[in-house]
């Protein structure tokens, strides 16, 4: 009987070895207004070693918090990104709200009462005093906190309006004025160190005290009749500072409240949220 052909055995096929690819990274976390002048904390996910906003370094806190912030004229878009311990990377485009500004007509001299020769002469000394304070890093944590209103009265200068100054038109309007009685006293409206406390009065700030929160994040109080902490000094928020003054280029008194992020000049009001009733 003949005997069968041989049917070779198939040949085992090789077994792929499946990559695990590792899960996506997790985006931001945001706490804030994406706005003009407005002020954002975020949180970066786990992993992320380094942030960048439209490619400048963010400082990230221990916990991954951050704080980022966009000027009165910022753009309608900005880029944050981060590098995560593996290498890789997570790229989001953030939208900014765009900010509507008044038109306010000031009855002041741009120049705060000074001619145009002396004012030339203090201006570029003030101007490294202010600069170099903004400068500083104090390691203060007041960025955390929810901001207070320094003080609690009638809102007669909002942040961002286009000012004309008798007539010529001059910057806009760097903080939020609130109109008081010269002498009423103010408290800081979050921690932080006092990083500048003028000794005389400046041509358009008057008598100046800055006040840093960490971060970048800073406050100015202009136009005051007395201050009441020192350079250096570590404040708390609702501490008394200094009382209301019309020292420098005021029409009236009032407390100037301006805030800058690093070269960013943000609104105080979208910290501390809407001005309360007064009682």
């Amino acid at each position: 009987m003949p005997t069968a052909p041989l049917v070779p055995a198939p040949a085992a096929v090789p077994q792929v070895e499946r990559q695990t690819l590792p899960p996506a990274p997790a985006r931001f976390q945001f706490e804030g207004a994406i706005r003009q002048g407005g002020v954002v904390i975020g949180t970066a996910p786990e992993g992320v070693v380094a942030v960048n906003l439209n490619g400048e370094k963010i400082t990230l806190a221990p916990d991954r918090r951050f704080l980022i912030a966009f000027d009165r004229d910022a753009p309608p878009t900005a880029r944050i990104s981060a590098t995560l311990s593996d290498g890789r990377s997570i790229d989001e485009t953030l939208t900014v709200a765009k900010g509507d500004w008044e038109i306010e007509h000031v009855d002041a001299s741009r120049t705060g009462g000074r001619t145009s020769a002396e004012f030339r002469r203090l201006r570029p000394a003030e101007l490294a005093a202010i600069n170099g304070a903004r400068a500083r890093e104090t390691g203060a944590e007041g960025w955390r906190q929810q901001f207070t209103w320094p003080v609690i009265g009638r809102i007669s200068g909002r942040f961002g309006a286009q000012r004309i100054y008798r007539g010529t038109p001059g910057s806009y309007h760097s903080g939020v004025d609130v109109a008081k009685p010269a002498g009423t006293p103010l408290v800081a409206p979050a921690d932080g160190v006092v990083i500048l406390a003028t000794d005389h009065p400046f041509t358009l700030e008057g008598n100046l005290l800055m006040i840093d929160h960490g971060m970048g994040l800073n406050s100015a109080f202009l136009h005051l009749s007395e201050i009441s902490v020192r350079e250096g000094e570590s404040v708390r928020r609702g501490q008394p500072i200094g009382r209301i003054g019309a020292t420098g280029r005021a029409t009236g008194p009032h407390m100037h409240w301006g805030m800058k992020w690093n070269d960013a000049r943000i609104d105080p009001l979208l910290l501390a949220g809407p001005m309360p009733s007064r009682s």
